[in-house]
């Protein structure tokens, strides 16, 4: 008994003295590795060192939609018609009253003066006859006379037909001509207004000794000519002003109908909206419109199969990516966890973003709550400059208080660091103990056997 108690205290003081099991730790006696606790300014000290992560490739940014202008069937010719606004009110412009008193001799009138022939008594008593064949007709000419055979040019333009016959009384006396005379205007030359527009005979219409109205004027020129007649007006241009009559108010109101037209008036009727034109323009709309659609369509599908090349040339330079990832023939920077972790080996850090202490830890590969020690977590990076070759500066988090955990979630991975999680005491002794458990057994057998 007293031999297997000594058997016994020897092997646990072998133990003790790691002469049975030997595990790792992190030790800074030898000058080389320096030791930092891991707290909210050593993080901003560690986070300095300038690492610029791994990107994707371009193609991972690329979509198949980027491709060229959509190709189609070439510009849209341009419509050869106007759109045509309906107005949604006329407004009714009357021209103001005038009087312009008695017809006026103008240049162009033609005045017909007839004079008393002298004869037999057969040719005096059928003196109607005798008037008749003395009828002479006259131009009133530019200058604003007639002349006439032995009396000369008399000026009789801007007289009314009543002074005009007493100056033609005076010249016949004053000729020693019998002053025995009629005279009347044969042609109505002088004083003109003009038709046109939605009529049906666009003319000029003269003016007469009587008034002359809207409505005969109108009736002149054929009429009104027009399908839509509720957007049609009558406009009257005067002295450089232009009036407006909508045509429904012109049919209601009687008044209207009677506007005394003066000389110079020009009356046009006007189709706000005209139907044909309108009919023309939407078919020429739908015409370019159905243009555009088939455009469209052609452009449309020129730019799938355009898209569905760019997608599979992007899917295919993706796969092969994935698939040089998956060889591992692709450069990447690792992380290295070692220690009590779930499994030995490396931590792939990410493409376009750092990696955090915390990504490494639970990773796959990372931190075992059964083992490990969380007061021995510790970060290993070497040092970047030759002169220091070998140097190591060793972060240490202790996590017994998860607080402190959050602090691995802003500690910023490098190329090639090293996370050692060191082994609980009880870790340490339970491996020991497996390890001399056999050899107390066969020396146990040897004392009793012996």
């Amino acid at each position: 008994m007293l031999r297997l108690t000594f058997i016994a205290s020897i092997v646990f003081f072998m133990a003790s003295c790691g002469s049975v099991y030997v595990s790792p730790k992190v030790d800074a006696r030898d000058g080389k590795v320096r030791v930092l606790p891991v707290n909210a300014e050593t993080v901003l000290v560690a986070n300095r060192a300038q690492y610029n992560p791994k990107q994707l490739p371009a193609v991972f940014f690329q979509n198949a939609g980027g491709a060229g202008a959509a190709r189609g069937a070439g510009a849209v010719p341009p419509a050869s018609l106007d759109v045509q606004q309906r107005p949604s009110a006329m407004t009714l412009r009357i021209p103001p009253a005038v009087t312009p008193g008695p017809y006026q001799i103008g240049v162009g009138d033609v005045l017909l003066l007839a004079t008393k022939r002298s004869g037999n008594t057969v040719e005096e008593l059928s003196g109607l006859l005798a008037a008749q064949n003395a009828r002479q007709g006259y131009t009133v000419q530019d200058d604003g006379a007639i002349a006439i055979p032995d009396v000369g040019r008399v000026v009789l333009e801007g007289l009314t037909l009543e002074e005009a016959e007493a100056q033609l009384f005076q010249s016949l006396v004053q000729s020693q001509i019998d002053p025995t005379f009629s005279l009347e205007i044969a042609e109505f030359n002088s004083k003109r207004v003009s038709l046109g527009g939605a009529v049906s005979n666009p003319t000029v219409a003269p003016i007469r000794l009587t008034p002359l109205y809207l409505d005969e004027a109108l009736a002149v020129a054929g009429g009104i000519s027009t399908e839509d007649l509720d957007f049609a007006s009558i406009r009257i241009y005067r002295d450089g002003t232009l009036y407006q009559i909508p045509l429904e108010e012109y049919l209601r109101r009687g008044d209207l109908q009677k506007v005394r037209l003066v000389d110079g008036d020009s009356v046009f009727v006007d189709t706000e909206f005209e139907l044909d034109k309108a009919q023309a323009y939407f078919e020429e709309q739908i015409t370019l419109a159905q243009f555009r659609q088939q455009a469209r369509v052609q452009a449309l599908a020129e730019l799938n199969a355009e898209v569905n090349l760019r997608r599979a040339s992007l899917t295919e330079a993706r796969s092969n990516f994935k698939d040089r990832v998956d060889f591992d023939a692709v450069d990447r920077d690792f992380v290295y966890l070692t220690g009590e972790v779930s499994k030995p080996g490396r931590f792939t850090m990410p493409f376009g973003r750092q990696a955090s202490l915390a990504d490494a830890i639970y990773s796959d590969s990372g931190f075992t709550a059964e083992t490990a020690n969380p007061s021995q977590i510790y970060v290993l990076r070497g040092s970047s400059n030759p002169a220091d070759f070998g140097a190591v500066t060793a972060w240490h988090l202790d996590a017994r208080n998860a607080a402190n955990m959050t602090l691995a979630t802003r500690f910023e991975m490098q190329p090639n660091d090293i996370v050692f999680i060191a082994e609980q005491p009880i870790t340490r002794w339970n491996r020991a103990f497996r390890q001399i458990f056999p050899l107390l057994i066969n020396s146990a057998n040897v004392a009793t056997n012996g």
